[in-house]
């Protein structure tokens, strides 16, 4: 049972933006904390922005700082990644994840979306 969904990957030039959405069952959005993670090539999976808690503020890395925002819509349980500035580093698979705590650790989040690939050319 697929219980969490991206989209909103795509290619796009450097300077653009793109905005992911990851769709939730009910049960799993509130009740865990939701998270961003990215892997590109021959990299491991890394952190990029998540919730401080079920209902908390988002935490982003420092290199998308000012530049990733993400947000949430409880009404349709939804967790979006707004990403401005987008540079060809930043190519990469982005996941979601959700998890009972609010860590950076792959390790700590429990379901995993299928992924959606985001491809910056320079």
């Amino acid at each position: 049972q697929v219980q969490l969904v991206e989209s909103g990957g795509g290619l796009v030039q450097a300077g653009g933006s793109l905005r992911l959405s990851c769709k939730a069952s009910e049960r799993i959005f509130s009740q865990n904390v939701m998270a961003w993670f990215r892997q590109a090539p021959g990299k491991e999976r890394e952190f990029v922005a998540g919730f401080t808690s079920s209902q908390g503020a988002t935490s982003e890395v420092d290199y998308v700082k000012g530049r990733f925002t993400g947000s949430r819509d409880s009404t349709t349980n939804t967790m979006y990644l707004q990403m401005n500035s987008l540079r060809p580093e930043d190519t990469a698979v982005y996941y979601c994840a959700a998890g009972r705590h609010a860590t950076r650790r792959t390790g700590d989040y429990d379901y995993w979306g299928q992924g959606t690939q985001v491809t910056v050319s320079s």
